[in-house]
C-alpha cells in the first residue's frame, strides 16, 4: 500500500496569504484542503500560506516531493519564482507545482455557471449584460494579469453576455474606470479568497464608479472548487508514473 509520503499521494495546496493578519487566511486554507482531501481519500492534502510564518514548512513536514497546487489567480513572481524558492529551502526540490488556480482550464466552466446563475437570479438578460471580471493585476510584475486576459477572452467566446471587460486594483484598465457608465451588468473578483482586495478594494472601487449591479463572492470560495481541485490532482496523479 501506497504510503502518504509517496510523491504521488501527497498534495499541499498553497496560498498567498496576509501577512498582517495571516490567520483567516491560513484557517481558509486548511478547510479547503480538508474538504479537498474528502474527495480524494487516497491523498494527503495539507493547506498553507507564504505569509503565515512556518505554516508552508509544516505542511510540507513528513512528505516527500508532494503535488504542489497554487491557489494562485496568477502565474507571475509568487508562483514562478518565490514558491520554488520555499519549496527548496524547505528540501522539497522535488515537489511537483502544478498550474495555480487562475489557470486552471476547469476554472472558465465554472466562471461561466456562477456569472450565468447569478445574472438570471437577478432578472438579467445575460445577452444584455456586461460581466466584469475584478482581477488583482500589478504594476511591478508584468505576467501578473496574464491569467485574467486569458479567462476574459475566453469567457467572452462563450458568448453568454453582452461583453467580457476586465479591471484591476493594481493596474489599469482600472475597475473604477471599466465599470463607469457600463449599462446592466454583475462584477464577478477574479481571487482565491476574500481578503483585503475584495472586502475593502473592489467595493470601494465599485462605489466611485456608481456600479449597482450584482458582485459575487470570489470565484475561489464557491463550493465546486474542492471539487475543482480534486479532480486535477486526481487526473495529476493518473499521469504519474507508478
Amino acid at each position: 500500500m501506497a504510503q502518504a509520503t509517496d510523491p504521488r499521494r501527497a498534495a499541499v495546496i498553497v496560498a498567498h496569504g496576509s501577512p498582517k493578519n495571516p490567520q483567516p487566511q491560513e484557517r481558509a486554507l486548511t478547510a479547503l484542503a480538508e474538504r479537498v482531501a474528502t474527495r480524494v481519500p487516497s491523498l494527503t492534502v495539507r493547506g498553507a500560506t507564504l505569509a503565515a510564518e512556518g505554516a508552508l514548512e509544516a505542511a510540507l513536514d513528513g512528505l516527500n516531493a508532494p503535488l504542489v497546487y497554487p491557489f494562485f489567480m496568477a502565474d507571475g513572481w509568487f508562483t514562478r519564482k518565490q514558491l520554488p524558492r520555499r519549496l527548496a529551502a524547505a528540501g522539497q526540490n522535488g515537489a511537483r507545482c502544478l498550474a495555480p488556480f487562475g489557470a486552471d482550464p476547469a476554472l472558465i466552466d465554472l466562471l461561466a455557471r456562477t456569472a450565468l446563475d447569478t445574472a438570471r437570479a437577478a432578472g438579467l438578460s445575460p445577452a444584455n449584460t456586461t460581466l466584469v471580471l475584478a482581477a488583482h493585476g500589478s504594476g511591478r510584475h508584468g505576467s501578473s494579469d496574464v491569467t485574467a486576459w486569458q479567462a476574459a477572452r475566453a469567457l467572452s467566446a462563450c458568448g453568454h453576455f453582452r461583453q467580457v471587460v476586465t479591471g484591476f486594483i493594481e493596474q489599469p484598465p482600472f475597475l473604477a474606470d471599466v465599470t463607469r457608465r457600463v449599462g446592466p451588468a454583475l462584477c464577478l473578483p477574479f481571487f482565491s479568497l476574500r481578503a483585503g482586495h475584495v472586502l475593502e478594494d473592489i467595493p470601494d472601487a465599485l462605489a466611485a464608479a456608481g456600479f449597482d449591479g450584482p458582485v459575487l463572492p470570489p470565484i475561489g470560495t464557491h463550493g465546486d472548487v474542492p471539487g475543482l481541485i480534486a479532480a486535477t490532482l486526481t487526473k495529476t496523479l493518473q499521469e504519474v508514473p507508478q
